[in-house]
């Protein structure tokens, strides 16, 4: 099982690793730099070479960088719009240097322009990172787009809607997407019952592909199927419960792909407790 979750790069990235291997995980989520700044300094000299290294001798099996909060790839304003394609391509640049497969990016929101010309505009914005020097010296690296709770003008709460973004990316071999559990219950995809995963996946196949599904950030949610609020919640202690992950990561569909844990981190112990609930619904165990 590729079971991890979002850690720290406070002290550098070599810490993240070791903060991986304290809690004894296989996969690991980070932030490739501050993630309240536009700002992204070079990395230091053979700050790559050792996170590479570290994390080979560590058995670390995937990585994915996430993007800023600050990105909205379907701004309507030129200047925002501008600084989160270039932000988006220095992810990608960061992510080749070190040996990163996949950047996950929130889509962002319309702020008013209407949704099909939102969606025009994140695929204008992915196009042109993907046409960029930065993604072109970085061949391996895939863009994911995160599903969202859907929450005022944000984009991507459905799967028609990341479908209709992927339909206009010009080279589909270098996009994937992330599905989010909050965010898609909160959206109104059920989840909590086989009936409901069945359906739930059965659209993403028709609207996506689930060829395209590359990564699944596991998180329980504080409200409602179908609230529209992004308010993530410890595994089991949400309104998508025990069983409804015990459903989600022993899926023959889902259970192969990297599972990434964002629950909050009251204290020391949150992220053993989410790592422990999510192992104990697994059914073989690993």
């Amino acid at each position: 099982m590729l079971l991890g979750c979002h850690l720290s790069i406070s002290g550098g990235l070599e810490q993240t690793v070791a903060r991986a291997q304290a809690l004894q995980i296989n996969a690991l989520q980070i932030f490739s730099h501050n993630a309240r700044s536009w700002k992204m300094g070079a990395l230091k000299p053979d700050e790559a070479k050792r996170f590479i290294e570290r994390r080979r001798h560590a058995h670390i099996e995937y990585v994915v960088i996430h993007t800023i909060y600050l990105i909205n790839l379907a701004s309507p304003d030129p200047k925002n719009f501008k600084l989160s394609v270039q932000a988006l391509q220095d992810e990608v640049q960061r992510a080749g240097e070190l040996n990163i497969p996949h950047v996950n990016t929130h889509i962002g929101a319309h702020l008013g322009q209407g949704v099909e010309k939102g969606l025009e505009r994140i695929a204008e914005a992915i196009n042109s990172v993907l046409a960029s020097p930065q993604a072109k010296n970085a061949p391996d690296v895939k863009i994911l787009l995160e599903n969202s709770a859907g929450e005022g003008t944000e984009l991507g709460a459905t799967f028609a809607e990341l479908g209709a973004v992927l339909n206009n990316i010009k080279d589909k071999s270098r996009v994937g997407v992330c599905i989010d559990t909050c965010h898609a219950f909160a959206a109104g995809y059920e989840l909590t019952t086989p009936q409901g995963l069945e359906k739930t996946l059965k659209e993403l196949d028709r609207e996506i592909g689930l060829e395209h599904l590359e990564l699944i950030h596991l998180n329980d949610s504080k409200f409602p199927l179908g609230s529209r609020r992004d308010r993530h919640e410890h595994i089991g202690q949400g309104h998508i419960g025990l069983e409804g992950f015990r459903l989600i990561v022993n899926h023959p569909t889902l259970r192969e792909k990297p599972f990434i844990l964002e629950t909050p981190k009251d204290d020391e112990q949150s992220d053993p407790k989410n790592l422990a609930a999510i192992r104990s619904v697994r059914y073989d165990r690993t």
